[in-house]
């Protein structure tokens, strides 16, 4: 079909969930205040790591990350999905820019990686090339029920993968350190949205929105 490259909207049938800075928690280095790892200015969030920082929290095992953590929609059920324009500098690599996190048996659902300007799933699979330095946008689909994930870049599907089964689920964007990881790390974001799928409830009433607003 001649339309089949044109971009899509992926959000079309979701509702958009209200969303404040409350809701994006910020996780950083547990010895630094958070001035020294993240930034928000003029609506873009810049969230950068070094891999001789030390992890989140005392206890953790886990390497050195600067995230922010969406809260107050955990889920484990439905469909949902996270959508954001995203900015990857030149030299960040080993890194996981985006991540969909689910307990037991896996951490994760999803995991997008960032290595030498490629974008992996992972680290197995190549899917987008020459991510540095541009804006991209990001559509991450969880669907819970039928454990499936699916990933578009600029409105075209790149991705759809199988779930792993998680038990809670959330979404995370920004820096965590990964194998071969470059000293300094940096990701930067913006127009951060949480949707979930519309009810038929919701469907009927947004029919009706659009159709009293056609009419005006």
């Amino acid at each position: 079909m001649a339309t089949a490259w044109r971009p899509v909207d992926p959000t079309r049938g979701f509702k958009l969930l209200p969303l404040n800075r409350s809701n994006l928690v910020i996780q950083r280095p547990y010895d630094l205040p958070e001035d020294h790892r993240c930034s928000f200015c003029d609506g873009v969030h810049r969230l950068w790591v070094l891999y001789t920082d030390k992890p989140h929290t005392p206890t953790s095992r886990t390497s050195p990350r600067t995230e922010i953590r969406i809260q107050g929609y955990d889920y484990s059920s439905g469909v949902w999905q996270l959508e954001g324009h995203a900015y990857v500098p030149c030299g960040t690599s080993g890194v996981c820019i985006m991540q969909v996190f689910g307990t037991s048996p896996h951490a994760t659902d999803l995991m997008l990686r960032v290595y030498n300007g490629s974008l992996y799933y992972y680290r197995e699979t190549l899917w987008v090339q020459n991510i540095y330095n541009r804006w991209f946008k990001l559509n991450v689909i969880h669907d819970v029920d039928a454990s499936k994930v699916k990933v578009y870049i600029d409105g075209k599907l790149k991705l759809e993968a199988a779930g792993r089964f998680g038990t809670s689920h959330y979404f995370k964007c920004g820096v965590y350190a990964q194998d071969n990881d470059s000293y300094y790390m940096e990701s930067r974001w913006k127009g951060i949205k949480v949707l979930t799928k519309c009810d038929w409830d919701d469907i009927i009433k947004l029919c009706f929105v659009w159709s009293v607003s056609s009419v005006m």
